[in-house]
């Protein structure tokens, strides 16, 4: 063939309405709403087609020269098994760990110990200094700073290059238990002055967190979470506003913690959408120059199953590489088996490696933002910043995420979504593949550790009823 031909080929001009009228017609007849546009649980329309967004505004990671956090939950009971859990993990290529402490909100059932004899023991031969570390904390959250301190104190570390993240966050313990150590008043007078002597030295690292795992794994929206993060953010920055500490100070040791689950593009926009609203955020309480967010990600426990476990590991993959490609700063995947107990080391083993794939041979951190002008990531940004906002605005009206918890208030806006939901699946208008769509004809036997089911804790101010947190089979087995 002359290949001069193809430069006389032109495709001829299509628009939007010309493309429509082609797809109504492959329809033959069925409806073109319900048939190609979906909607999300927050009622956001999904469009087949998007056109390209000019112009559109980079939401890349906070360091988007360096890749994300591979992180690996460390949450073994037994604290000699779990120091050869974390040191294989790093030895393996994991570059950062979680420490996930008996009673957090999201150590479903399992746990470290919370003493420092056995914290000695998890991290003996780690060298702090050269990963990332995070932690799930139990609910005596208060300690948890000057514990930190004390710990860091007598060790050699190189503060220029600790990567930390303390986890302390008193509406997730709320939410998760039910219960916080003190009144709510109480809190709120010594919270800032225990921990205003991290902002000042400015150590690098996040303190205080708004975590929203506990949220979405109870059954909320997209836009439920986003907006408790930002009720929580806003909750903290008023502490320190009426403890006269400025946030200025505050704002670059404020993290979130956001949960991803297997519907790709929704979880990519929500990331996305999570650093805009923490930059408008800011720009509301008055700082010129707002903190970039510090997001860590991780795949979602609710979208778990216990039946043909092997699908949640295509559920965990497609979950992390919308963490990644959202633009996460450290993401951890949940092993796979996890659903039914402690997962072995085959199964971490596989979380782990999930994430140094995506890194290291599919390249995912080399550009800094991959949905940047994709009209359909974009359009799912901006609506769930727009709903997540009124989800916020809500919650204040509540008086801040914490007084919506004690009057019980945002749980039953919870319970309302995770009951449409199972509804759905119930009708058969959602699938869940395994479980309600292609079910095994005979379940495989499923490895995991010898460990104690940890119950919650029972110490601390009752203050309101917790929220459950069922995984979507067990939301789907209540409403059969």
């Amino acid at each position: 063939m002359d290949a001069s031909l193809l430069k006389e080929t032109e495709f001829a001009a299509i628009d939007r309405d010309h493309w429509v009228k082609l797809a109504q017609k492959a329809l033959k007849g069925a409806d073109f709403d319900e048939t190609l546009i979906s909607r999300t649980d927050d009622n956001i329309a999904i469009e087949p087609l998007h056109e390209r967004r000019r112009k559109a505004r980079l939401t890349p990671r906070k360091n988007p020269s360096q890749p994300w956090q591979i992180v690996q939950r460390i949450d073994d009971p037994d604290p000699v098994r779990a120091n050869r859990q974390l040191l294989e993990d790093l030895e393996n290529g994991a570059t950062g760990i979680a420490l996930v402490f008996e009673g957090a909100p999201n150590a479903f059932g399992y746990g470290l110990p919370s003493t420092r004899e056995a914290v000695d023991k998890v991290l003996y031969g780690v060298h702090l200094d050269m990963i990332h570390l995070r932690m799930d904390v139990h609910p005596r959250s208060r300690a948890c700073a000057d514990w930190f301190v004390d710990y860091m104190r007598p060790r050699d570390v190189n503060s220029q290059t600790l990567s930390f993240s303390l986890g302390i966050d008193p509406a997730a313990t709320l939410a998760g238990t039910g219960r916080l150590r003190m009144s709510l008043a109480a809190l709120k007078a010594s919270l800032p002055q225990s921990l205003s002597g991290f902002f000042s030295p400015d150590l690098p690292g996040i303190v205080l967190e708004a975590d929203g795992r506990p949220y979405h794994n109870a059954g909320a929206t997209e836009a439920q979470e986003l907006g408790a993060m930002l009720s929580i953010a806003a909750g903290h920055f008023r502490l320190f506003e009426e403890a006269r500490q400025p946030i200025v100070y505050a704002a670059p040791h404020m993290g979130f913690a956001v949960s991803v689950d297997q519907d790709q593009f929704v979880s990519i926009a929500k990331v996305r959408a999570l650093r805009r609203l923490w930059a408008r955020l800011q720009e509301v309480c008055g700082s010129v120059r707002p903190a970039p967010a510090t997001i860590h990600a991780e795949t979602s426990m609710r979208m778990m199953t216990t039946k043909d476990p092997e699908t949640n590991i295509l559920r965990t993959t497609i979950a992390a590489f919308a963490a990644a490609v959202g633009g996460a700063d450290s993401i951890a995947v949940l092993p796979h088996t996890i659903a039914h107990g402690l997962p072995d080391p085959f199964a971490r083993r596989l979380a782990r490696n999930t994430q140094l794939i995506l890194a290291e041979e599919s390249n995912l951190a080399f550009v800094a933002d991959p949905g940047c002008g994709s009209g359909a990531i974009e359009s799912l940004t901006e609506a769930l910043c727009a709903s997540a906002w009124k989800e916020f605005q809500a919650l204040e009206r509540d008086g801040g995420i914490l007084q919506s918890l004690v009057d019980g208030k945002f749980q039953a806006r919870i319970v309302n979504a995770r009951t449409a939901r199972a509804n759905e699946l119930k009708s058969g208008q959602r699938a869940i593949v395994g479980t309600t769509l292609f079910p095994a004809g005979q379940e495989r036997p499923v490895t995991v550790l010898e460990a104690p089911h940890m119950p919650l804790p029972t110490d601390g101010v009752v203050h309101c009823e917790p929220l459950t947190f069922p995984r979507i089979d067990q939301t789907l087995q209540a409403a059969e």
